[in-house]
């Protein structure tokens, strides 16, 4: 997919599922205000100049809920995706790593000027409560996903869980 025909801008990018004690996911729910798309996801984001994966992830959990202290588990999944934003289409690679933390109230005190604009909210989702779910999930197939991982444990290499 291209945006006219412009070639997609790779983009490189972390995610990571924070897991509550209780087996909930953190997701922020995001709004393109260009097209009206709106989507729960993972905190997460592209990787800035010369930062690793490892370093971007932290720092996305970061600016994205307000929590610097957590142990950083492995990478679990793999994503591409193909995406438009701000008149330009992206390729977007993405590596989802497993972080447990106990529940806290995540905030957005520390977003970019980028994220203000798309951030909607922050919840605590269950695998349960979001296959039941009308709305958008990034993977989509997220409450099947978390279900499989929270049953097996993390996989021995990341797995490709499609768009």
């Amino acid at each position: 997919m291209t945006l006219g025909t412009q070639t997609p801008a790779a983009r490189p990018a972390a995610r990571v599922l924070l897991l509550d004690p209780a087996g909930r996911v953190l997701l922020l729910r995001f709004l393109d205000g260009d097209t009206g798309l709106a989507w729960w996801s993972t905190p997460g984001g592209g990787l800035l100049d010369g930062e690793s994966h490892v370093e971007a992830a932290r720092r996305e959990v970061f600016e994205e809920t307000g929590l610097r202290d957590f142990g950083l588990g492995p990478c679990v999944w793999v994503r591409e995706h193909v995406f438009p934003w701000k008149g330009r289409s992206y390729r977007q690679r993405e590596r989802f790593f497993l972080a447990r933390v106990g529940a806290f109230e995540p905030h957005g005190d520390h977003l970019t000027a980028d994220e203000v604009e798309m951030h909607q909210e922050h919840r605590w989702w269950t695998a349960d409560e979001i296959a039941a779910s009308s709305e958008l999930f990034a993977p989509r197939r997220l409450g099947r996903l978390l279900s499989q991982l929270l049953a097996q444990g993390p996989p021995p290499a990341p797995v490709d869980v499609g768009p």
